[in-house]
């Protein structure tokens, strides 16, 4: 599955414990091998069900600007997940999952009131578009004994003010069962066009984060 160390480590550290940051820049790898796990552990009959979300605003665009119902409108946001859970258990099985309520897609704003509860594995992606109290409300939703993985960019913030990425890998980085794993530029997979694109906005985007 890992196609890099630093994949590897990622890997290795959503295994090994229940909460799991991984931050860095696009192409890395984090959530194919996020939804990649979540997709064995329930193929495997480790989990009973994979969560799925994110917050509802990129490049400007909000769900209220698209057509459709909200699992419609919401479809657009985890289609990349749902090529990686294709790829790996195949489109019936995610068709039938879905229908059957194992793998639950929802914005992030749905998660409020719920409980993240023991066999689930949740992936929150595109976490730098958060504000301080939505990151908050999802981390408190964390039950016993399920896995949450927390993936973004806290350099390609589409929101105003401080992202609750950021803020959260700075208040729990210290914390037992907690792990945080960055990614670097030269980690990335996707293409070397990706990195010398990087390169030219972002010449200095492999300082640590503070």
């Amino acid at each position: 599955m890992a196609r890099t160390p630093a994949q590897q480590r990622y890997i290795s550290a959503i295994r090994n414990h229940c909460l799991t940051f991984g931050i860095g820049p696009a192409g890395t790898g984090k959530s194919y091998c996020a939804a990649a796990l979540a997709a064995e552990a329930l193929e495997a009959g480790q989990i009973e069900r994979i969560i799925l979300t994110r917050p509802a605003v990129e490049a400007g665009e909000q769900l209220g600007f698209l057509p459709g119902a909200v699992d419609e409108k919401f479809a657009v946001y985890i289609e990349a997940f749902r090529d990686i859970l294709n790829e790996r258990l195949g489109a019936g099985t995610v068709d039938y999952c879905i229908r059957h309520g194992r793998i639950v897609a929802a914005p992030l704003a749905f998660m409020r009131g719920k409980t993240f509860s023991s066999k689930n594995f949740v992936i929150l992606d595109e976490a730098q578009n958060t504000s301080i109290a939505q990151m908050k409300m999802f981390l408190t939703r964390i039950g016993e004994n399920c896995q949450v993985v927390v993936n973004g960019d806290v350099k390609q913030s589409d929101i105003r003010g401080p992202n609750g990425l950021a803020d959260a890998v700075e208040r729990l980085s210290g914390l037992r069962n907690v792990y945080v794993h960055e990614f670097e530029r030269s980690d990335i997979v996707r293409s070397g066009l990706v990195r010398d694109i990087l390169d030219c906005y972002e010449p200095d985007c492999d300082e640590p984060v503070e």
